[in-house]
């Protein structure tokens, strides 16, 4: 009887020491990254000493050499530049609009040039209007009612969508496809409401494209702030001949070439499997891309100074990577995915930062069901962290380029209520980061990093060595 139990004590305690060990790894992360995290440091030198990192500007430059020296300062195992061609757009001096509803009599509006657009005229533009809810309401309209005119777009994002990012989904097509489709009924310009949830008065940037309409024939494009679409669209009611004046001076150059900054530890069992985490060094001017995605840069960064800090040594490779370009082209993530194949990598997980330095709240999984089901299985070391969101879908846009059969994408996601009063604005900026809640998400990507490598993926488990 006594063998029994004591057998039957092993068979159910066994499991219990395994959790153990890992409870003990988790904490001594989250306790290294709340007492002595370095990401909110890198985060004040990245945004304040440098600013906002434009692809192809000195600031991007500058954001290159400056986290290639602090991977340096790590003592990881190779550190390294990944050259990339990117596009360089330049804003050129502030931009400036008004509507005017009767002669002399103007009311000036907060706007900026999309990424992307062409200029105005030198002396800028000005004409009538026509308010749209969206790139549908065009073929309705027809080319006798928008040529020669401004298109409004003013569709907001859907406040009543929990998720803010597929409130963003819902009407970022405005944004990026805006210009070309306008300028195929003959719109002199279009003006898009900025993606964002709260009335204010920023303008939010972000990137469009004008598709393969020729460069003869393209419109430029701004975002107006909230506050002033809405200023717009209730004047336009009262008044539809009031007319609409913008300015701005931006300008396509030829590409640069930059960079990916990439840190490595060499695996210490199975060197040819690939975990990366990272985030994307770029950002747009107007801020400081604090949010935008400093905080994914330096998350990522504090991941591998995590892991050695306590004592873990990785089986597998694990490597940082900041990508260049990822607002405005992707070229970054597309060049690392693509030196990647033509060397035959193994990559076997994949993780980013791009959602802001908010409070950690899970992991979106892009896998397969068994995978997520090994993730979402791990659910209760997260808890006592208040990480409690583990499920299927989107990871990020600079890894998803790495996507194959069998291989797990992640993506870090934080509270998002408050992402879009910042996103592509000039307000994201350093003193709208809570150091805690930075040092959080470092510590939840680097637990889930650990357990990856420590258990391994399902195929990478079939086809170790």
């Amino acid at each position: 009887m006594r063998t029994v139990l004591i057998l039957a004590f092993l068979l159910v305690s066994t499991p219990f020491f395994s959790q153990t060990e890992d409870e003990k790894q988790i904490k001594a992360i989250y306790d290294k990254a709340l007492t002595n995290g370095k990401a909110y440091d890198w985060l004040n030198y990245l945004s304040n000493q440098i600013g906002g990192r434009l692809s192809g500007s000195v600031q991007a430059q500058q954001a290159v050499d400056y986290t290639k020296a602090q991977l340096d300062s790590l003592g990881l195992d190779k550190v390294w530049l990944q050259p990339v061609m990117v596009p360089k757009w330049v804003r050129g001096v502030p931009e400036f609009a008004y509507f005017e509803t009767k002669p002399g009599l103007t009311t000036n509006v907060p706007i900026c040039a999309l990424g992307g657009s062409v200029s105005t005229p030198s002396g800028g533009l000005k004409a009538s209007v026509v308010e749209v809810s969206g790139i549908e309401d065009l073929e309705k309209l027809g080319r006798e009612n928008i040529e020669g005119k401004i298109v409004f777009y003013n569709r907001p994002m859907d406040p009543t969508l929990i998720n803010t990012f597929s409130a963003y989904s819902g009407c970022v097509d405005q944004r990026y496809s805006g210009a070309a489709e306008a300028g195929k009924y003959g719109a002199l310009g279009v003006i898009v409401r900025s993606m964002n949830l709260r009335l204010d008065d920023y303008p939010h940037t972000g990137s469009m494209g004008y598709g393969d309409t020729p460069v003869s024939n393209r419109i430029p494009a701004a975002a107006i702030s909230t506050n002033g679409a809405e200023l717009l669209s209730a004047t336009l009611k009262l008044n539809p001949d009031a007319k609409f004046y913008f300015k701005q001076n931006c300008k396509q150059l030829e590409d640069v070439e930059s960079y990916n900054v990439i840190g490595e530890i060499t695996g210490s069992e199975f060197p040819n499997e690939i975990m990366v985490v990272g985030g994307h060094l770029d950002s747009w001017d107007l801020g400081d891309g604090s949010h935008d995605d400093g905080a994914g840069c330096v998350q990522s960064m504090d991941v591998l100074r995590l892991l050695k800090e306590t004592g873990y040594k990785p089986k597998r490779t694990l490597r940082v990577v900041l990508f260049m370009n990822e607002e405005n082209g992707m070229r970054g993530g597309n060049k690392y995915a693509e030196v990647a194949r033509n060397k035959k990598e193994q990559h076997v997980f994949a993780l980013e930062s791009d959602s802001g330095g908010f409070t950690p709240r899970g992991f979106s999984i892009d896998a397969s069901e068994e995978n997520i089901a090994q993730i979402q299985g791990w659910r209760e070391l997260f808890e006592p962290y208040l990480i409690h969101m583990f499920y299927k879908g989107g990871s990020g846009a600079d890894i998803g380029p790495l996507k194959e059969e069998g291989m797990v994408l992640a993506g870090l996601r934080p509270d998002t209520q408050r992402y879009f009063d910042h996103h592509h604005a000039e307000n994201d900026t350093f003193e709208h980061v809570n150091k805690r809640e930075l040092e959080l998400g470092a510590a939840t990507m680097a637990s889930l990093v650990y357990l990856i490598d420590k258990y391994g993926t399902i195929p990478s488990k079939k086809i170790k060595g």
